[in-house]
């Protein structure tokens, strides 16, 4: 698959939207906004332990600011824990801040530490953008995992979600005796499903995690998105399937090793009958965020054509022709499965 991909503009929140965060206490007011960040006055780059540059910058603040910034984000972070409980607030700090030249929403990440016992956490700090909220909520209704995040205004908080990146697992982990490969390309089967009916795009390995729970006789995965950026966006129906791309070139080995065609065939139906389970556990929940997606552009008028005329073909089905927003069409393709 090309790399040449144009930039996406950021999606404004709609009021729909925001009532409906407001609806599932995912809006709230909050102490500081991403713009109060950006008023660092030097940076300085941070590198890996091999000496790469990691395209994120260690930011400072000058002094008469640094409380001010601390103190709203150890509040936040209580937010984003404990429902705003402040007791524990005197036994953290902000150990640092970075901030992320790369990418679409141009992200903080906040280090705070338990001065208690030097316990460590994450979250980031980014600009709001529909299309990654809409991410996040399919995330949270469709896929097995929980999503923590807080909206205000134009200023998104998300919750580190831990795990090893994928292409870290490719380099450092996968050859470690133990693990399971067979299970591994059986769980990459069912996160491509989950990424198409759902449409979310750009799952290279650097944007999903494995998470890796040894259970009483064998080890369990469940691969899981950390970026949400490319929700609904692209043209190309590729896009939406993690198979695609060369970065996951060793998963999809992993399943040309170990699976059948038929094998594949199941899991996919294994996944597909778990995302049904969870639509009619959250109807009515989805029914309201598809209704506020559907209101919403987020994408051009090309690439929405591109896109359901491709569905239309693979899926044989016209009805997707008639879908007027990337909305409706993740509405359609979830419908076919009910």
């Amino acid at each position: 698959m090309s790399d040449n991909l144009q930039k996406k503009p950021t999606y404004l929140i709609k009021p729909s939207l925001y009532k409906y965060l407001e609806n599932h206490s995912r809006a709230i007011q909050l102490p500081l906004a991403y713009k109060d960040l950006l008023r660092f006055s030097q940076s300085v780059s941070v590198y890996d332990q091999l000496g790469n540059d990691t395209l994120w910058e260690t930011v400072v603040y000058n002094p008469n600011l640094i409380q001010e910034i601390h103190e709203g984000l150890k509040f936040i972070y209580a937010l984003l824990k404990t429902d705003g409980e402040i007791k524990g607030l005197k036994h953290l700090a902000v150990d640092k801040i970075d901030y992320c030249t790369f990418g679409n929403t141009k992200p903080f990440r906040v280090k705070i530490i338990n001065n208690i016992n030097d316990n460590h956490d994450y979250f980031y700090v980014k600009q709001a953008d529909a299309s990654r909220i809409f991410g996040l909520e399919l995330e949270e209704i469709l896929s097995p995992n929980k999503v923590v995040y807080l909206v205000y205004e134009s200023t998104l908080i998300e919750e580190h979600i831990v795990g090893i990146p994928g292409d870290q697992f490719l380099q450092n982990n996968l050859i470690e005796a133990g693990h399971n490969e067979v299970r591994l390309a059986k769980e990459f089967v069912k996160f491509n499903e989950r990424c198409y009916r759902r449409l979310l795009g750009d799952m290279r390995a650097y944007n999903f995690i494995i998470d890796v729970t040894p259970d009483f006789d064998q080890i369990q995965y469940r691969m899981r998105a950390i970026d949400f950026d490319q929700q609904s966006y692209e043209g190309r129906r590729s896009f939406y399937m993690p198979h695609y791309f060369k970065e996951n070139k060793p998963y999809v080995n992993l399943g040309l090793k170990y699976l059948t065609w038929e094998s594949v065939a199941q899991y996919q139906k294994e996944e597909r009958f778990s995302i049904v389970r969870r639509i009619n556990n959250d109807k009515q929940k989805l029914k309201e965020l598809l209704g506020s997606m559907k209101k919403h552009q987020l994408s051009t008028t090309k690439k929405l054509n591109t896109l359901k005329a491709e569905i239309a073909r693979k899926e044989k089905s016209e009805k997707f022709n008639n879908c007027s927003s990337m909305g409706a069409i993740v509405e359609k393709l979830l419908l076919d499965l009910i």
